[in-house]
């Protein structure tokens, strides 16, 4: 499966956390969070997200199972 094609999904199936800070991708999309690279982690994807000097890492599992947490002390 391409990059493109998760991220496809990702909009719209909003995945939900699984633990960490609580975010979702779904939320940290929805506040205006943009995805800047993703790598790939066995049959898991690493998504690293960022607005302005707050950033996060998501572990996306699937479309409905991620778990994000923040990177940096700027993130709420």
């Amino acid at each position: 499966m391409s990059i493109a094609a998760v991220f496809g999904g990702i909009q719209s199936a909003g995945a939900q956390s699984s633990g960490g800070s609580g975010a979702t991708m779904k939320s940290l999309l929805q506040q205006g969070y943009e995805i800047k690279a993703a790598a790939p982690n066995g049959s898991k994807y690493v998504v690293f997200m960022q607005k302005d000097n707050s950033a996060y890492a998501c572990e996306f599992v699937t479309v409905t199972s991620s778990r994000c947490g923040a990177i940096n002390s700027e993130a709420n």
